[in-house]
């Protein structure tokens, strides 16, 4: 959890933002999963919502102690609590119709990814907890998904265990194992 306290204010961001924004980036590369050409998945941790909040007091401005809390309010609960991994789904189409059409067809699809650790049983994301993100008509284009891992499947992560993660949506199917360097990363989030 991000405590106030340990927040920069707008003037120290500013000093500090392109170095921070750098490390970052290069975090997110061992946090990311690409399924198939559209859906990418990026676990969040305490170091990339950090990033997010100070994004968001640095864009909106805001210095005073009720936006700040109302931010840290808003994104705490996408850092994981050590038994969970949680994780920014986008659903990526470059083509504007392209991308209207696949979020009508793709309703539902936040339910339908999953995480695999060898020798235990898949577990399916619990999708959306802030807010409804889809409606008759489609899908949306973000999601935020919170995968429960159990005290076995911890262990076996700790122990070295592989992980696949994957998508059964009608329309869009995909899986893959995670890259050692991502596996390595999520596990550290783990107790």
């Amino acid at each position: 959890m991000i405590k106030r306290d340990s927040l920069l204010s707008l003037e120290a961001y500013a000093r500090e933002r392109d170095a921070f924004r750098a490390r970052v980036i290069d975090h997110k590369k061992r946090r990311t999963v690409h399924l198939g050409d559209h859906l990418t998945l990026q676990f969040e941790d305490e170091l990339t919502i950090r990033y997010q909040v100070q994004e968001m007091l640095r864009i909106e401005r805001i210095f005073e102690e009720e936006g700040i809390r109302h931010e840290l309010d808003t994104y705490n609960p996408l850092v994981p609590d050590g038994s969970n991994w949680k994780s920014t789904m986008l659903l990526e189409y470059p083509d504007a119709d392209e991308r209207k059409r696949m979020l009508a067809r793709l309703k539902g699809i936040e339910r339908q990814v999953w995480v695999e650790i060898k020798g235990c049983e898949r577990v399916f994301a619990i999708a959306d907890e802030d807010l409804e993100r889809e409606n008759d008509e489609k899908t949306s284009a973000v999601h935020f998904l919170r995968f429960e891992l159990t005290a076995p499947m911890r262990k076996a992560l700790h122990a070295g265990a592989g992980v696949s993660v994957g998508v059964d949506h009608a329309e869009y199917r995909a899986q893959g194992e995670v890259a050692p360097e991502v596996r390595t990363a999520l596990t550290a989030d783990l107790a």
